[in-house]
């Protein structure tokens, strides 16, 4: 459908859930409250790495109030040990503990208070044992192994390859290659090596983890704060041995996620509570707990870039290592798309990957918003940078000279590519004044990446239903974590079946009732879910046509369904106030040659241009201007997809310039948000804005992209260039911390490094 003929996709219409939360209205899972409800809280590891001889909980069982103190061997599941990867991650810890902050003893209680006050009465006796708290260190060849054994979940498509090297600390090796690496690197002109590390980050969402647990009968529900309510459900029939039909997974409204609720948390170990006590119970971890469940990968990359003198591009040599904490979680999965997608959105002949997801003794890392992108693009922006630089060419030049264009294969096999990257790099450009002249003291950079959106292997089932009152109901398991994933399934819904917007209800996601979905994570949910219940409302809408005609005596193909006018339609057939129409709607994924062995559904790119000011005297970055622009097709809610990227960019000024997590031989030194800095509105530059490029040329409901995730990947890049041309520094290592600066411009003073600084 052309988009001037739209009337509800394409516009800015209140969000279904605005009100609720403004006003307070909102229920998240912290404010669940069932009779007998009881609350656990988790006794944690001081150390990285120990044996566990002995846990004393006499006393702690004897508290007031308490219900129940449990090591691991007190769990009355039939699996201890879950994850996505391998099943590498007990409940609680088993015999040994592989990082500080992991949970060791759960005491559950009648108060909060209470269940408290016993954890100080638990007392775990231990043998500290030598700890790999780097990947350096876990990649050493006297490493001890941290996991000698691992299990594969066998839960996901994708992950059925995973290919750990044995014998060593790392659980899964994804390489690619192409061409003559050795040939390429001897026709260059200029070959360009460096090492880019990127820290590790805390996801830190307005609401921790929370899950309440229900035990009844042969049955378990369990209320969480997940972003994959179905492989939630998966994993809790493995734990407990109970077919799907007998656990239920609801997701309310989520307070942020941002990766760091996907797939399986504390979900298990509530759950395992409630089956113990016999008595629903609530496990709500603070800010602090947050940060020792999950993180972002530290990653480092090593990459060499071979160029002929006019700056086409003939190879590129990256090695990437991913610290992926003491269990997997889904850092195979993550290290696989950082290795896929570090070439960059360019035409590279030769290729040469290797990307390694290392088990150490940290907090485990997982999924986080971009999915190895960031890492990635920071290295590899970066050197196109050095490489403009070496050669006398403008930076964006350069890139133009050398980006994919439309139909072009990235991978042999996949998904060509589906948009004009050429285009929204041009208008970042113009929107930040590339060419204008600039004051002393200040710089210009712009940055480009893309990755593989939508996820190559997930499915979507949804269902569309209409009401004999003309009420629409959509059932479908996406999950609202504040990206307006509602609001725009509601759009979609309408502008398919004709009828207004304030007639469409969204259901929360439970898995005893909306259908299947594989998850809310990779930008998918617009373009894959949307795709989904497109089809289950044409599929209801046909329904509805076809009940219509012989009560209009015209045939079912010339007719059409304009201001909601469908409830005569189903009373008349049915003759009763009541019955119902429903429609019927799934996405299943094609396979690929591509070396991910799945299509790309659409690819999800994103271009960042920033503007700076640099204090010489005290290192400080200031950022005046960041114009970021997303390829999202279609935007079904304009409003919503600017929020989206504005949002992401934000978030990724934090690491570019002051956000890491302080690590001190296993010890997590900053995890809460007094030690911890996030972006803040004090840090929004005087200018932020985003551009939406709308081609509807996406795979999705009336041409739309996912969007939610580009924004975070070009902004480290771009301002690292800008402060280049600022001072003639560039940094290797983020954040790029007034005090890092500060040295580098010491040093560059002194002449004492080059200019590429570590």
């Amino acid at each position: 459908m052309a988009a001037d003929r739209l009337t509800v996709v394409g516009r800015a219409v209140p969000r279904l859930d605005a009100r609720d939360k403004v006003t307070g209205a909102a229920r998240y899972v912290s404010d669940l409250a069932l009779p007998g409800l009881a609350h656990a809280r988790v006794w944690r590891s001081p150390v990285p790495h120990a044996r566990i001889i002995e846990t004393l909980t006499v006393r702690a069982a004897a508290a007031p109030g308490v219900l129940a103190v449990c090591a691991a061997a007190d769990l009355p599941v039939k699996r201890l040990y879950f994850g996505p990867a391998y099943r590498d991650q007990p409940i609680l810890a088993h015999e040994v503990i592989r990082y500080a902050g992991e949970p060791v003893v759960a005491v559950v209680a009648d108060t909060e208070r209470h269940a408290q006050a016993a954890l100080a009465l638990v007392d775990v006796r231990y043998e500290e044992l030598p700890a790999a708290t780097s990947a350096e260190q876990a990649l050493a060849a006297n490493a001890s192994l941290i996991h000698p054994e691992i299990e594969r979940a066998g839960h996901f498509r994708d992950l059925s390859g995973l290919r750990p090297i044995p014998g060593t600390n790392v659980c899964q090796h994804y390489a690619y290659q192409r061409g003559d690496l050795a040939h390429a690197l001897e026709d260059a002109d200029l070959v360009v090596e460096g090492v880019y590390r990127y820290p590790a980050l805390s996801h830190h969402a307005l609401e921790p983890h929370c899950v309440v647990a229900r035990v009844d009968g042969d049955g378990l529900t369990v209320w969480a704060t997940t972003q994959h309510p179905f492989p939630v459900r998966r994993e809790l029939a493995d734990v407990f041995d109970l077919p799907l039909a007998a656990v239920q997974v609801v997701v309310p409204l989520i307070g942020g996620a941002f990766g760091g609720k996907c797939y399986t948390k504390t979900e298990p170990l509530a759950a395992a509570l409630a089956a113990r006590v016999r008595r629903p119970v609530r496990l709500a971890l603070s800010m602090e707990e947050n940060a020792r469940t999950i993180t972002r990968h530290a990653v480092s990359v090593v990459i060499k870039t071979a160029v002929t003198r006019d700056g086409t591009l003939l190879a590129r040599e990256c090695d990437v290592v991913l610290d992926t904490g003491a269990y997997a979680d889904i850092g195979p999965r993550v290290a696989t798309k950082a290795g896929y997608r570090a070439p960059g959105p360019y035409r590279i002949p030769t290729l040469r990957i290797d990307a390694k997801c290392v088990y150490t003794n940290n907090v485990p890392a997982g999924a986080y918003r971009g999915y190895g992108v960031p890492q990635v693009t920071w290295a590899g922006e970066s050197q196109m940078d050095v490489i403009a630089e070496r050669l006398g060419l403008d930076p964006l030049a350069l890139r133009l000279k050398n980006l994919l264009k439309r139909g072009e294969e990235y991978v042999a096999g996949d998904t060509p590519i589906d948009g004009d990257l050429a285009e929204g790099l041009e208008q970042t450009a113009r929107a930040v004044g590339w060419t204008a002249p600039l004051a002393r003291g200040r710089g210009r950079g712009l940055a480009c990446a893309m990755k593989d959106g939508g996820g190559t292997h997930s499915t979507s089932t949804a269902i569309v239903r209409i009401n004999a009152d003309g009420s629409v109901d959509v059932l479908a398991g996406s999950v609202e974590a504040g990206q307006g994933i509602r609001t725009a399934l509601a759009q979609i819904t309408a502008e398919t079946l004709g009828v207004p917007f304030a007639s469409v209800v969204v259901a929360a996601p439970d898995t005893s009732v909306t259908p299947y979905d594989w998850g809310t994570s990779a930008s998918r949910s617009t373009t894959i879910m949307g795709l989904a219940v497109q089809e289950a409302a044409r599929d209801a809408r046909e329904q509805v046509l076809a009940l219509a005609a012989p009560l209009l005596d015209a045939e079912a193909s010339m007719l059409t369904i304009r201001d909601g006018a469908v409830a005569e339609v189903i009373s008349g057939h049915y003759g009763l106030v009541g019955g119902e129409v429903a429609g019927v709607g799934s996405f299943v994924p094609g396979k690929s040659a591509g070396s991910l062995g799945g299509a790309t559904v659409f690819w999800e790119s994103g271009m960042g241009a920033a503007e700076v000011e640099v204090d010489r005297e005290t290192g400080a970055i200031e950022l005046l201007k960041y114009i970021s622009a997303a390829d999202v097709g279609q935007a079904i809610n304009p409003r919503e997809c600017a929020a989206q990227d504005e949002g992401a960019a934000m978030q990724g000024i934090g690491p570019a310039l002051f956000e890491a997590r302080v690590n001190d031989a296993g010890q997590l030194m900053n995890p809460g948000l007094i030690d911890y800095r996030v972006p803040a509105f004090t840090d929004l530059p005087p200018t932020l804005e985003t551009v939406l490029i709308e081609n509807a040329d996406g795979p999705g409901p009336f041409g739309a992209k996912g969007v939610g995730e580009s924004g975070t990947f070009c902004v480290a890049p771009a301002i690292g260039s800008a402060l280049t041309q600022a001072t003639g520094v560039r940094l290797t290592e983020l954040p790029m911390t007034p005090e890092r600066v500060w040295r580098a411009l010491r040093d560059a003073e002194r002449g004492s490094l080059p200019p590429t600084l570590k």
